[in-house]
């Protein structure tokens, strides 16, 4: 049976993944330790919190480079939240921040938003839609996103947004206010994030990790 691990790196929404997981039939654990992580067929980073003090607790537990080591053998890794922002080059959250540059760019601070001259709050807290980065072409096919239909809702928490370089790596966008924001990465066949929490979403988000499952064999 393929295992996946949840990492844990002591921030995050570790419970309402592991609850969706094991719902659609992951065998599926919560892990701190580096060996684990190695040793599992599959990864989620989840997170909720500041980029730097998970930077920082990842690579103090020594999971910043399992984490490097198994994306790089082409294990799926499946992000949700501060987990795609982590996935980036660095941070401007407070201080500029290294992350660990599985996707070149940058994570910044969602811009004040209006909408009809209307002030928006940030952070964004709520059910956003979510469409394809390229309309034109069948961008979701044989990814996570593929049974969501265009305009699909999701829900999010968060204040900063990844800024993927190669324009390539952005699988969904989402409008807050006047501002237009990338809501999922993939790089590869073999990684893939959501700034959305999937875990949060009901019955697609359910989908978003079953689909995930099965193009990577996990079920």
């Amino acid at each position: 049976m393929k295992r996946v691990v949840i990492i844990d790196y002591n921030l995050g929404n570790l419970y309402s993944v592991h609850h969706a997981c094991k719902h659609i039939g992951l065998h599926i654990e919560i892990s701190s330790d580096p060996k684990k992580v190695l040793s599992a067929n599959a990864l989620i980073l989840p997170g909720v919190g500041a980029f730097a003090e998970g930077m920082k607790n990842m690579e103090k537990l020594g999971l910043a480079e399992a984490v490097l080591e198994s994306v790089e053998k082409e294990k799926p890794l499946f992000g949700v939240c501060l987990g795609l922002q982590m996935l980036f080059s660095e941070s401007n959250e407070f201080d500029q921040c290294k992350g660990l540059g599985i996707i070149k760019g940058s994570v910044s601070r969602l811009s004040p938003a209006k909408n009809n001259d209307k002030k928006i709050k940030i952070p964004n807290i709520g059910w956003n839609k979510i469409y394809a980065f390229d309309n034109e072409s069948n961008l979701w096919a044989d990814s996570p996103l593929e049974p969501c239909a265009q305009g699909e809702f999701q829900y999010f928490v968060h204040s900063y947004v990844g800024n993927p370089i190669d324009k390539k790596n952005i699988l969904s966008i989402t409008n807050y206010g006047e501002q237009e924001f990338c809501s999922a990465i993939q790089k590869g066949n073999h990684v893939v994030a959501t700034q959305f929490h999937p875990e949060k979403s009901g019955k697609m988000g359910l989908k978003i990790y079953s689909k995930w499952a099965k193009i990577n064999k996990l079920l």
